[in-house]
C-alpha cells in the first residue's frame, strides 16, 4: 500500500520535463524491473541548483521518488544535493513498500549521475561523489526499511 504522499507525487508529479542545455544530466535504470530515470540539473555559477527536471519510465513509485527527489534538491547547493539519499527520499514520502525501495535508490543515483555529468563538463571534483552506476539492482538497497 502506498502512502498519501507517494500517491500525490505519482498523480501530480513535480518538475516533469527536460532542461535544454542542462548543466548536468544523469540517466540510471534497473534492468530487472525496467525503470529508467533521467534527471536534468540547471546549476548556476555559485553551484546552486536553480532548476531540476526529470523524465521517468517506470512504476508509480519510480515517478513519485523522481518527483520528490527533484523537490528536495531544487534551490540547494551541490553539497546539499549530495546529502539527498534514498533513505531521505523514502522518509520524505512517508515510506515505500519494501519491494519498491529500489526506486528511491534510482532517484539518489540519478541525482549523482547528473552531478557527475556537471563535474565532468566543468572539470571539477565534487566531494563524496563517485562515478555512478547506470544499472541499479535491488540487491544494492539496504534492507533497513
Amino acid at each position: 500500500m502506498y502512502t498519501e504522499k507517494v500517491m500525490d507525487h505519482f498523480e501530480h508529479p513535480r518538475n516533469v520535463g527536460e532542461i535544454e542545455n542542462a548543466s548536468g544530466m544523469g540517466t540510471v535504470g534497473n534492468a530487472k524491473c525496467g525503470d529508467i530515470m533521467r534527471i536534468y540539473l540547471d546549476i548556476d555559477e555559485n553551484q546552486i541548483i536553480q532548476d531540476v527536471k526529470f523524465k521517468t519510465f517506470g512504476c508509480g513509485a519510480a515517478v513519485a521518488t523522481s518527483s520528490m527527489a527533484t523537490e528536495m534538491v531544487k534551490g540547494k547547493s551541490i553539497q546539499e544535493a549530495m546529502e539527498v539519499t534514498n533513505k531521505a527520499v523514502c522518509e520524505a514520502l512517508d515510506g515505500l513498500p519494501p519491494v519498491k525501495v529500489h526506486c528511491s535508490l534510482l532517484a539518489e543515483e540519478a541525482i549523482h549521475a547528473a552531478l557527475w555529468d556537471y563535474a565532468t563538463k566543468h572539470n571539477i571534483k565534487i566531494e563524496g561523489l563517485e562515478k555512478p552506476k547506470s544499472d541499479i539492482g535491488e540487491e544494492e538497497v539496504e534492507e533497513e526499511y
